[in-house]
């Protein structure tokens, strides 16, 4: 085996770099210097900056971003007038709805005053035969043809003024 002793070390490249270290720094900076150039270069030849192009992108998010935000402005707008309007049409059926209904309340009212009217008059009806029927008392002859009489009467009678009236 071979052994390597730090004097062996310092005689080869590693105590060579060493030594100069300004020359390793000039080297270093020269590449540097070459990489920044050929980025320059080359977006100088191409025409685009990264940078820029980011920049622009953002405003053009930007610009989206308020032209939506103005959209949505806009349609709360029309969806509140729509809302109110709504609301108004609303109130407006409420309403007539409470006038419907009174206008039923009072017609029902009526309904049942006129029934109750109505139900008095048969009452005072019924109430009319039965004493008319006992005022007649019982005609063993026959009822039915002395009510008769009376209105062949009537109608004989009324046959004869049409024909006085015809005559003179």
């Amino acid at each position: 085996m071979i052994e390597v002793t730090s004097e062996d070390a310092k005689a080869g490249g590693i105590a060579h770099l060493g030594s100069q270290p300004i020359a390793l720094a000039a080297g270093a900076l020269i590449v540097i210097v070459l990489g920044i150039g050929s980025i320059a270069l080359w977006r100088a030849y191409t025409g685009s900056v990264p940078e820029q192009d980011r920049v622009v992108a953002a405003r053009q998010i930007q610009a989206r971003t308020a032209q939506a935000s103005e959209q949505l402005v806009e349609k709360t707008r029309g969806l509140e007038v729509t809302q109110q309007e709504s609301i108004d049409q609303l109130q407006v059926v409420q309403d007539q709805l409470q006038t419907v209904k009174r206008l039923l309340a009072a017609q029902q009212a009526d309904t049942k005053r006129l029934s109750e009217q109505v139900s008095g008059l048969s009452e005072a009806i019924e109430g009319l035969r039965q004493s008319f029927a006992s005022a007649q008392g019982p005609d063993p002859s026959g009822s039915a043809s002395s009510r008769n009489k009376p209105i062949r009467t009537r109608s004989q009678a009324t046959v004869h003024r049409k024909h006085a009236r015809s005559r003179g």
